[in-house]
């Protein structure tokens, strides 16, 4: 694997591997020494032309917990917001000595793009493309799906077989929802997709996932795990921009309350990417239920990154040595 861009170009043994790693990771991070030597001396550069807080600082402390060095490359500010190119933004991050570029970009394919374009020589790590692909985040929702829903014990191994999985709300504006969809079918778990039409891509039926515009009905059916979608409000043209009638309209019929919640298995998990509109696509009673675990999911999204940056830059050197040992 010399890059990371889509969840699609993930194989089944691909994902679990990360997931394993992820899982090795996360053992690291309860030491009172957090710190792996890992990537010493590699150089890791975050390039948003998007703002981030999640998933930015995510990326830096899984970096940073390797011992890589770090270059924080916002957009704000720089030569991009005077006309720079993408190309010339990479040529001066390959003259740095980049060993991986994360990039978060608003226009879809941009990660492709560089990755393809010869512009830089190290991995390129797709942190979010427009309304395209974002597949750190499902690879940690996989891995918080798999945590507590895959049985007790060493979750080595294991994919998602079997598992029910509810993906509701703005589908259409989604990378998240397009990354989840490919990797959940990869790894063997049902996807629904629940939202009214005006929030479904064309197309959606050829995804590899059932469609449903009643909630209610999904949650009848029992699924295993909900994942709730926020409404990207940027990305319409005004408040609601005719894709629901009004805010209230859309919580009434895709909103997850306390008594949809109710309704679901006892075991089932409530997950959201955040940042969430609380009393627009999830209560504030769901969203602090002891079954959400949103929370979680952030700090999962560490030993995610932390897996896919060790196995991008150290993964096909790894033996036995102090250096590169993950669960020493």
């Amino acid at each position: 694997m010399k890059h990371l861009l889509s969840t699609g170009d993930l194989s089944r043994t691909e994902a679990v591997r990360i997931l394993d790693t992820a899982g090795q990771m996360a053992a690291t991070q309860s030491r009172e020494i957090k710190k792996l030597p890992t990537l010493r001396g590699r150089t890791v550069v975050n390039l948003f032309f998007e703002d981030s807080t999640r998933t930015r600082i995510s990326f830096e402390t899984a970096a940073k917990r390797l011992s890589a060095d770090v270059i924080n490359f916002s957009a704000k500010g720089s030569s991009v917001s005077k006309g720079e190119s993408l190309k010339d933004t990479a040529l001066t991050l390959q003259a740095m000595g980049a060993d991986a570029v994360v990039i978060r970009h608003h226009a879809s394919g941009a990660p492709h793009t560089l990755a393809a374009s010869g512009w830089t020589s190290g991995a390129v790590v797709n942190a979010g493309d427009g309304t395209h692909q974002h597949p750190t985040q499902a690879l940690l929702d996989a891995y918080t799906l798999r945590r507590h829903l895959t049985g007790p014990g060493d979750a080595s191994g294991r994919d998602l077989a079997g598992l029910r999985v509810a993906i509701v709300g703005d589908v259409l504006h989604s990378r998240v929802a397009r990354s989840n969809v490919q990797l959940l079918h990869t790894l063997g778990a049902e996807v629904t997709l629940v939202a009214p039409p005006t929030l479904l891509p064309v197309g959606v039926q050829s995804w590899p996932a059932e469609v449903s515009y009643h909630l209610d009905e999904v949650v009848g059916s029992k699924p295993d795990a909900i994942m709730m979608l926020r409404v990207q409000r940027e990305r319409m043209s005004s408040a609601g921009g005719g894709f629901f009638p009004s805010p209230l309209e859309y919580t009434r019929g895709y909103g997850l309350d306390a008594r949809r919640l109710a309704a679901l298995p006892e075991h089932a998990i409530v997950l959201h990417p955040g940042p969430m509109n609380r009393g627009l696509e999830i209560s504030a009673d769901a969203a602090d239920s002891p079954r959400a675990v949103i929370v979680e999911q952030v700090a999962n999204g560490v030993a995610v990154r932390m897996a896919v940056l060790y196995l991008l830059l150290a993964g096909e050197q790894r033996h036995d040595s102090d250096e590169t040992k993950v669960d020493q």
